[in-house]
């Protein structure tokens, strides 16, 4: 028996930082170097950070690429490294170099390209051709790249007909709730049937609307975990693997010799934490964080603000904010107007004592009834109606972002999912922002985050007056959401079904929801269209998010009743 010691290094690099991805790869490399690593994975695109998106255009993108990938392969020394990225010939390629002892051995390029959902891959790269094993210290290995091992009949099952003891993937494979099941399940089918090791190295932090989740996982040819990494943190995880020495290994153009260096190791025995199970809230909560923490601070923002309603959404977007940047740098602005109840500003004070974030009061009453005068004119003969309502969210969008521009603080809006799937929010007044937090996040669901938040506290951190007061937007005296709105369990049943599931109006009524308010739902999603393009990002936790997920054009006239 041989002894292979590998170590999986998910790690959170930043698109466009070529320069900081590198340094990050060579430290995680050095740091396998000192545990007697044989084989070291990082994520696909590494170098370059994933999506890198259209700077793939640009030939001195590409070529910065090249100049680091020297850099990191002089770092490599008696150890193998492979390493995602992209590259030019004859065409653009999703690559992973397999470099070994300071010089790259060979480049296995990415046979299956997405084009689906969030991925674009078609726009940018050519497919690979070729599918080769290569022998690491004796064990015989395949390297394939995160699509290619989805499909039953793909790279991975040619690679294990040509003698594959170990599968390596390397992945940027983006969270949504359904996600971690899905890819588990997929990996444990693909070990069983070809009967060997998989190692699946992900990638994690926070890339514009994606997250990636981490919980990079090693299995063993009966389909079982045997490590698995942190979700939603950098991790080195690092497994010795007895397999039997490959004796009748001929070099040609599918079988590349890599490296033949047997180490003395002593056993290692794999940590506990790395097969730590993780709730579905837990791993939405953390999802959560990590995407709101990597957008700011990748933004080049220290600091963020956004204003406190009193209400459910602002709450649980600032909990995030605290959780994401520290007290020390959220600040809460409380904007009152003539039809806050007393509760909007007791209540967020009280949020914000238990937090322990700054605050300030700024009343909308005087820019609120100047706007009033300065219009009396215009509106002359019209009643009262959503106009006057939508000011005062205008108004309030102006002073967050006054603040924001003074003091360079990104202002996080606090608008959730069923809001702005049915429009109902305000351009310009409380969709103003930087980053919204819960944009993928369907109200029923901010409830139940609410809840699993204090119970991770043992206490009311949100306080229960904030959960259990029935929504509003305080925008008109003794105004209640589902004036306007169906009850959110209703409505969030029927948008999921007809945004994550592409359900027809007549199969939605089907179902057993009235039709009346299944028309009334897709027709004020369908209408809003246009707001959603011009809402800021957020974090993508559903497997359809308004953004990479869905795209309907704005100007459209197709019903379907």
């Amino acid at each position: 028996m041989q002894t292979l010691r590998i170590a999986m290094a998910q790690i959170n690099p930043v698109v466009g930082d070529i320069q900081g991805n590198t340094d990050k790869i060579k430290n995680y490399i050095k740091q396998a170097q000192k545990e007697n690593v044989d084989v070291i994975t990082f994520p696909e695109l590494a170098l370059t950070g994933y999506p890198p998106e259209d700077l793939l255009f640009k030939t001195h993108f590409i070529n910065d690429i090249k100049k680091h990938l020297e850099e990191v392969t002089k770092s490599t020394q008696g150890i193998t490294a492979i390493i995602g990225l992209a590259r030019e010939e004859n065409g653009l390629l999703n690559s992973a170099a397999v470099i070994y002892d300071r010089k790259i051995i060979n480049f296995y390029d990415k046979k299956i390209l997405p084009n689906y959902g969030v991925f674009d891959e078609k726009r940018y790269f050519i497919s690979g051709k070729n599918n080769p094993v290569y022998l690491i210290n004796g064990i015989t290995v395949g390297i394939n790249i995160c699509e290619d091992i989805w499909f039953e009949d793909g790279p991975t099952k040619d690679q294990a007909d040509l003698g594959a003891q170990l599968i390596l993937n390397i992945n940027g494979s983006p969270f949504d709730t359904e996600k971690r099941d899905i890819r588990e399940n997929m990996l444990k089918e693909r070990a069983l049937h070809n009967n060997l090791y998989i190692s699946y190295t992900n990638m994690v932090g926070g890339q514009d609307e994606l997250v990636f989740d981490g919980g990079s996982v090693l299995l063993n040819p009966a389909g079982e975990i045997i490590s698995r990494g942190k979700a939603f943190e950098e991790d080195l995880i690092i497994t010795d693997l007895y397999l039997e020495e490959t004796t009748n290994f001929v070099e040609s153009n599918t079988n590349i010799f890599v490296s033949n260096t047997f180490k003395n190791k002593n056993p290692r025995t794999i940590p506990d934490n790395h097969i730590v199970e993780i709730s579905k809230l837990e791993q939405i909560h953390k999802a959560l964080i990590l995407g709101t923490r990597d957008y700011v601070n990748k933004s080049g923002f220290t600091k963020v603000i956004l204003g406190l309603s009193g209400g459910i959404d602002s709450a649980l977007t600032c909990y995030i904010a605290v959780k994401a940047f520290g007290k020390e740098n959220v600040l809460g602005v409380i904007m009152p107007s003539r039809f806050s109840s007393e509760g909007s500003i007791t209540d967020s004070q009280l949020l914000a004592n238990n937090l322990g974030i700054d605050t300030k009061i700024i009343p909308i009453e005087p820019a609120y009834s100047s706007f009033l005068d300065m219009l009396s004119e215009s509106f002359e003969g019209t009643s009262v109606d959503v106009a006057e309502e939508n000011l005062q969210a205008r108004i309030r969008g102006n002073i967050l972002m006054a603040l924001s521009n003074k003091f360079n603080w990104i202002t996080l809006i606090t608008g959730n999912k069923s809001e702005m799937a049915t429009g109902y929010s305000t351009l310009y007044g409380d969709m103003a922002g930087g980053f919204a937090v819960l944009k993928d996040v369907p109200k029923t669901l901010v409830y139940e985050l609410c809840r699993y938040i204090n119970t991770l506290q043992d206490t009311d951190l949100i306080p229960e007056t904030i959960i259990t007061k029935p929504p509003s937007a305080e925008l008109r005296e003794d105004q209640k959401d589902e004036d306007s709105l169906p009850p959110y369990d209703i409505l969030d049943a029927i948008l999921k079904y007809y945004v994550e599931e592409d359900r027809s109006f007549q199969e939605i009524v089907d179902l057993g929801y009235d039709e009346a308010v299944v028309k009334r739902t897709t027709l004020l999603l369908d209408r809003s269209e246009y707001k959603r393009k011009q809402s800021p990002p957020g974090v993508k936790i559903t497997p359809r998010n308004f953004g990479r997920d869905r795209r309907i054009p704005l100007i459209n006239k197709y019903k379907n009743w």
